[in-house]
């Protein structure tokens, strides 16, 4: 396993995920963010369940980025509770685990 981490989160508007991947990626939390348009969701909230268009957002980060941008994510986002899921990177290119480590370094 490696030390990179991909997190996941959704959003109810392409504006609001472009602002907080820019933000991520700006201040070098993030070495690239992903922005998947209108993604169907069905989910459990508040007793009743519910079904929504969502922005799915890909963050491509570090271990050691993660809590900041865990924060991030509970600072800029307009859900009550935000999706935060943090996935290990098993493996990939040398090359482009060496760029996500570039990119996010010295923000951490």
């Amino acid at each position: 396993m490696t030390d990179k981490r991909i997190v996941l989160t959704s959003t109810g508007s392409e504006e609001e995920a472009h602002r907080i991947a820019r933000h991520l990626v700006e201040n070098r939390m993030a070495a690239c963010v992903n922005i998947v348009p209108q993604v169907g969701s069905i989910y459990r909230w508040q007793g009743k369940v519910d079904e929504a268009r969502e922005w799915l957002v890909l963050i491509k980060t570090t271990a050691a980025a993660l809590a900041r941008v865990q924060q991030a994510i509970t600072d800029l986002h307009s859900y009550e509770l935000p999706e935060c899921i943090c996935l290990p990177i098993e493996g990939g290119s040398p090359n482009y685990l060496a760029w996500i480590a570039e990119s996010v370094a010295g923000g951490e």
